[in-house]
């Protein structure tokens, strides 16, 4: 299952922004210093692909401003030949979302409000099999792999995916096909209510979940989990600058929409850039709403690290859409964009028109 089958099946719902952007988009502040410009596109490597494919695709994405590729797997050839035309290479990883521990570890994986476990009720797909970021088992699992890809020296930085709660909340027009009304946070597709979990949250805030009537809606329970998502990303942060390479995270769309419906707060991990998913149609939203996504994540970014705003090209009705996006992200903050979907030659012309390459 790759990224591009995830997008069609499991993005959540878009819930109004926390400031009034309409207003407020264009009137950020930027920082002061010079931001460096980078763009970014998604590859699932082709391991078909001649020597010919790789050159002429690379210079292309070198000559329109594409300046870094986040690869779905791993190919040395065409690490080293994006490397080769002055490209960073880095490598895309599913975080928590990870099925191959099934068998030898499914006490390891979240369970539900409903105490159904990931490992043999999946919510929504089969593919969503998340694990519990409150074990340390789970941590010290996530950054050995981490540490092993950036043992290789032709990788440039980690990418992570994935790097959340399961959705709480799928987006509207996903309610019929799953035949759900999720106009509320429904017990089955809340997690992790975990042995674990419910343990270290009444240590930590001398609480127990089950005795809390209405657990949706603890905000000690949300920051518990908000918690234990920084703390994992940030100790593979650690494993990135030890290595002396770049960790940057793919995330959802604004800080107030990540922390709603996948307990994703963003806005405090350790990273080199982030790539906030943007994606407008997602959202029922215009592309406007591209500039007001930006605004909001650059204004709690605050300065931290640069953001990428994330443009899935499926999203857009046509090239002259894809322009509009791509200056409205700029506009309001965005160091640059990264690109999923097919990449045109089109696109590359605009994109190296509106960045001025």
């Amino acid at each position: 299952m790759n990224k591009r089958q995830f997008l069609k099946a499991g993005l959540l719902a878009g819930v109004a922004a926390q400031l009034p952007l309409a207003g407020i988009a264009a009137e950020v502040k930027l920082p002061a210093k010079k931001k460096v410009m980078k763009n970014w596109i998604w590859i699932n490597p082709n391991l078909k692909d001649t020597d010919l494919d790789l050159e002429t695709n690379y210079t292309a994405y070198k000559a329109a401003g594409i300046t870094g590729i986040f690869f779905e797997a791993d190919s040395e050839r065409h690490f080293r030949a994006a490397k080769a035309h002055g490209i960073e290479a880095h490598r895309w990883i599913w975080t928590f979302n990870r099925a191959e521990l099934l068998t030898e570890h499914p006490d390891w994986y979240s369970k539900s409000r409903n105490g159904d476990s990931c490992a043999d009720k999946p919510p929504y797909v089969t593919y969503y099999r998340w694990l519990c970021p409150s074990r340390p088992e789970v941590q010290n699992y996530l950054t050995d792999i981490v540490d092993k890809v950036l043992t290789l020296d032709y990788v440039d930085g980690i990418h992570l995916d994935y790097v959340r709660y399961c959705d709480v909340i799928l987006p509207l027009n996903l309610w019929d096909h799953y035949k759900i009304e999720q106009t509320k946070e429904l017990p089955e597709y809340d997690f992790c209510y975990c042995e674990v979990c419910q343990a270290k949250f009444k240590e930590q805030y001398n609480q127990d979940i089950k005795a809390i009537q209405y657990p949706e809606a603890s905000l000690s329970w949300r920051l518990f989990r908000y918690g234990n998502i920084i703390r994992v990303v940030n100790s593979i942060s650690e494993v990135a600058k030890k290595h002396k390479k770049a960790i940057t995270a793919a995330v959802f769309p604004t800080p107030e929409v990540a922390r709603r419906n996948v307990r994703q707060d963003w806005t405090n991990f350790h990273l080199d850039g982030v790539c906030p998913m943007i994606y407008h149609g997602f959202y029922k939203e215009g592309v406007r709403w591209i500039g007001d996504a930006v605004a909001e994540g650059v204004h709690f970014l605050d300065g931290k690290f640069p953001l990428y705003a994330g443009l899935y090209i499926s999203d857009f009705k046509n090239e002259e859409e894809i322009r509009t996006g791509i200056q409205y992200a700029l506009k309001n903050g965005a160091a640059g964009v990264s690109f999923f979907g097919h990449v045109t030659p089109g696109i590359l012309d605009i994109l190296k028109q509106e960045t001025k390459v």
